[in-house]
């Protein structure tokens, strides 16, 4: 019997890591939305998923591997001007905040975990925000500034809500 429990954790597991490496590479890639998730100026509709680490270490490889496959969906549609650069370093940044936001998710503010959402911002921020300023040969923290503007509206406006919403049904278990 404790075999196939560990089996069932490990397929779910692996599940809610695809689905969401799924969701995450759709919503960047989908057409509209493809448009604002590559460049300068970015929101990244698919950052929202960031602060799922705070319910499931599933997250975490599901973020990298979708931020893996978007950056190379990005850059075979011409969308990505980073290119190869953005599917090493970019993916690699959201790894890292994946991480991170996993560590904090247990520090909680009136029971969000409020600094979960800030390890996306401040990898993304400085990484990207120095790969566009390299790919666009502007200054560094105008661009990493813009990123991280960016990504905390789109952590605050939509990946706080939908924590908030995941939080009441048993999708993830605590």
């Amino acid at each position: 019997m404790q075999k196939n429990t560990t089996q069932q954790t490990k397929t779910l597991f692996l599940a809610q890591a695809a689905v969401i490496a799924a969701l995450y590479t759709a919503v960047t890639l989908c057409p509209g939305i493809s448009a604002i998730s590559f460049g300068p100026v970015q929101f990244r509709i698919a950052e929202s998923l960031t602060i799922l680490p705070a319910l499931s270490f599933a997250a975490v490889p599901g973020l990298a591997v979708g931020c893996i496959l978007a950056n190379a969906g990005g850059l075979a549609l011409g969308a990505n001007i980073a290119g190869a650069w953005d599917i090493l370093f970019g993916s690699a940044a959201t790894l890292l905040a994946a991480l991170c936001s996993y560590w904090l998710r247990n520090v909680r503010f009136k029971g969000l975990p409020a600094l979960s959402a800030l390890p996306p911002v401040l990898f993304n921020g400085l990484v990207v925000g120095a790969e566009l300023s390299i790919a666009f040969r502007l200054p560094f923290w105008l661009t990493a500034g813009e990123v991280a503007l960016g990504e905390l509206a789109v952590v605050a406006v939509l990946g706080l809500p939908l924590l908030l919403l995941l939080q009441k049904t048993k999708i993830f278990k605590r």
